[in-house]
């Protein structure tokens, strides 16, 4: 039985993400996006975000996912708890992602799956015995052995940047959820130390290889082969900086040549911009 915080917020994402499929202006202004986070300190995107999407396929696989994996985990928690690790993987999940691509300020992305694959690892913390089945697959696999193949995956994908899944933000998601059911529930370290340990080593590892080794993300490979032309945030900032200061220069000097009357609506518009 799928709980009411589960139902809100499959909700919310089909109307969230609907209007995103109207209206592009409101899907870029509340995209993840780095540059916009790093440089104009937009934080909401670390939320918004994941209540849009591509397409439609893309909203209903996630939605799919998170009404299977939502109803017994709710009830178990309660929705404080589980509202809890749905927010802080899709937090989490963007967070990583952010780290990965910090020197990419073009990278942006969208989707609930952080948040889902929150959910989902929380389940496997509390409950590894338990089979997930694999959509168009007769077949059902233990929980635990669900999450270490996950993981793997996902470092690969991350590693090989193979297609335009965003196996960071996945990564970070299942983690966090992982971590934070563990705390809300410690016996559950106890209870499933193994199942816990096998999919969390080869998590930290990898995370822990990245921060203090971040050029194994900058080898090229057979599927990307761009690192070297990428432009970091701190650059375009610069850029964009000493173009402001050019148009901000041309402007005064205009002023200066023929009065602020000889200003166009655009023109007047930029210099109360650059003013603020």
């Amino acid at each position: 039985m799928m709980g009411i915080i589960s139902f809100i917020l499959i909700i919310a994402n089909v109307i969230i993400s609907y209007q995103g499929f109207k209206n592009r202006l409101f899907y870029d202004r509340y995209k993840f996006r780095v540059d916009a986070i790093l440089w104009h300190k937009d934080y909401k995107r670390l939320v918004t975000s994941g209540f849009l999407h591509v397409n439609w396929m893309h909203l209903i696989f996630n939605m799919v996912a998170l009404y299977f994996f939502s109803g017994s985990l709710e009830l178990y928690l309660g929705a404080v708890k589980f509202l809890l690790i749905y927010f802080l993987s899709l937090i989490g999940g963007d967070l990583l992602s952010l780290f990965i691509h910090r020197n990419d300020p073009d990278y942006d992305s969208v989707g609930a799956s952080a948040g889902v694959n929150g959910i989902i690892f929380a389940a496997i913390a509390l409950f590894p015995g338990m089979h997930l089945g694999l959509l168009f697959i007769p077949i059902s696999i233990p929980g635990w052995l669900f999450g270490l193949v996950y993981v793997l995956y996902s470092i690969y994908g991350i590693r090989s940047r193979r297609n335009n899944i965003g196996h960071d933000a996945h990564l970070g998601g299942a983690l966090v959820g992982l971590i934070v059911a563990i705390i809300m529930q410690p016996s559950a370290l106890i209870n499933n130390t193994w199942a816990i340990i096998i999919i969390m080593v080869p998590s930290v590892f990898f995370i822990y290889m990245i921060i203090t080794r971040p050029h194994i993300l900058l080898i090229d490979n057979y599927f990307f082969k761009k690192h070297s032309d990428a432009i970091t945030v701190d650059h375009k900032y610069n850029i964009e900086k000493i173009n402001k200061q050019q148009e901000l220069d041309r402007i005064l000097e205009k002023i200066h040549k023929k009065g602020i009357h000889s200003l166009s609506k655009k023109e007047k518009q930029m210099l109360d911009e650059y003013s603020k």
